[in-house]
């Protein structure tokens, strides 16, 4: 997980703020749930500025990967205004079993 403590490295929360507000992972900025108009106009405010080419990962953590709403939405609105090193943390079940339960950094 290098690119946690690397500066070049945007990461984005896309999910619902309670889930944000109880455990996220370090640096990480809640831009709001992706799957409602209200989370994708506050992503791409969040994201206007920054240069097409820089590096953003994309992570929610409400529910397994196959059924969550937020990451496809996310994800297509990001190439769509042209961003190329857009990448997506694959969490397979949830935030807690997946990053949490395993070690990893988080920030409350």
């Amino acid at each position: 997980m290098r690119w946690i403590s690397r500066k070049k490295t945007f990461v984005l929360h896309t999910g619902v703020p309670f889930l944000y507000r109880s455990a996220h992972i370090p640096g990480s900025v809640h831009v709001g749930q992706a799957s409602t108009a209200e989370g994708i106009e506050k992503l791409k405010k969040e994201v206007q500025g920054l240069p097409r080419d820089k590096e953003i990962i994309l992570y929610c953590g409400c529910c397994p990967w196959k059924d969550c709403p937020n990451m496809r939405p996310a994800f297509k609105a990001m190439q769509e205004m042209g961003f190329t090193k857009i990448k997506a943390l694959y969490l397979p079940n949830n935030l807690e079993q997946d990053w949490i339960e395993k070690g990893f950094p988080i920030e409350k």
